[in-house]
């Protein structure tokens, strides 16, 4: 399969580069209880399937649906994060993967381009590209069912140093079936020197490969690690203690930096001997929680960048993912980010330099 990468204009390295070996496309719908009774496994969680369950749901959605459409967009907890770096804190950011030849991979490279994300270590694959299924019940809680089985994506063999040189920071979200190609990352990563941040994905990932990712953490490869209260939970299932604060010890044995976010109840995070617990931010009830992790991460990471201390990072954090709650989807709206600079503004946070939002 010949991958064909998109023209790069002599661009500055992005200070973050992030990692999502096939693009994705989101497909966002608010839904009532009876659809998600008729799809197989946890409510809440995310779960792959194959192509006709993908194209099962999508034709229930059309008998399903509640007053608002559906909507599609790019997504992927990675490209949420950079995406949300980009318009959110003006931080250059990058995304290395594959996309297939179709609709969707064109909405996926139009989408990130335009949000200011440096296209450029995107290949072009002939084939289709990843669709995932966003089901938001009247709580905000959604059901992910990914489908990336056909899906093109990056291989290990096809990223090169050249891919990360100049950067700081390389974001990934732990996948067993991308295992090889995030330790070649990482690899790289390491000799270019940059900093490698990882997402624990979701509590099914960790439960049915636990093993493998305790390895990863264990390298000291990873340098910051955000997990939520369910993915803690599952890192440290069947131990004597296995609550949010022991799965927060047991990461910064491993990471410079450990995050555990606890939803409405905020979150923890510990470097090097300080731990703090912040608040979460905003009182709105979630309308949607896709990609309040993802865009925590944006919040935190640019704290990290502009060297903020442990509390403000994890307050920049808070901020961020509290944005992207308010509406339906991964992608912050404009009204939004005009929000979260208003909620920095209260709290005597530093504000981006950001036009046009």
């Amino acid at each position: 399969m010949v991958a064909e990468a998109l023209p790069n204009s002599h661009e500055a390295p992005p200070v973050v580069l992030g990692l999502q070996p096939a693009a994705l496309i989101d497909n966002v719908a608010p839904v009532d209880w009876s659809l998600l009774d008729q799809i197989p496994g946890d409510r809440g969680g995310s779960i792959p399937v194959q192509k006709d369950e993908l194209e099962h749901i999508l034709k229930e959605l059309g008998t399903h649906v509640t007053a608002a459409p559906l909507k599609k967009m790019a997504g992927g907890s990675v490209a949420n994060t950079v995406r949300g770096l980009s318009v959110g804190f003006g931080v250059a950011t990058g995304i290395i993967g594959a996309y297939g030849d179709d609709e969707q991979g064109q909405l996926f490279v139009s989408n990130m381009g335009f949000s200011g994300v440096s296209i450029s270590r995107l290949r072009k694959k002939k084939g289709s590209t990843g669709q995932c299924v966003c089901l938001v019940d009247d709580s905000g809680n959604r059901t992910m069912r990914p489908c990336l089985s056909s899906a093109v994506k990056i291989q290990a063999d096809e990223l090169s140093k050249d891919d990360f040189t100049g950067s700081k920071w390389l974001v990934l979200r732990y996948a067993v079936l991308n295992l090889e190609v995030i330790k070649a990352a990482i690899g790289f990563a390491k000799q270019e020197g940059l900093s490698v941040s990882l997402d624990l994905a979701s509590f099914e990932m960790v439960r049915n490969y636990r093993s493998e990712l305790r390895q990863l953490l264990e390298s000291g490869n990873i340098d910051l690690c955000f997990a939520n209260e369910d993915e803690a939970a599952e890192l440290l299932r069947g131990e004597e203690e296995a609550g949010p604060e022991a799965a927060l010890e047991f990461l910064s044995r491993h990471c410079s930096w450990a995050v555990v976010t606890l939803g409405s109840k905020g979150c923890i995070a510990k470097h090097d001997k300080e731990v703090v617990q912040v608040p979460a931010i905003g009182e709105t009830i979630a309308t949607d929680a896709t990609g309040a992790g993802d865009l925590f991460a944006s919040g935190f990471l640019y704290g990290l960048i502009k060297g903020l201390p442990l509390e403000e990072c994890c307050k920049m954090g808070s901020c961020s993912g509290g944005s992207v709650i308010r509406a339906l989807g991964g992608e912050v709206t404009p009204e939004n980010w005009q929000w979260m600079h208003k909620q920095l503004q209260l709290k005597n946070l530093p504000v981006p330099d950001i036009r046009n939002l």
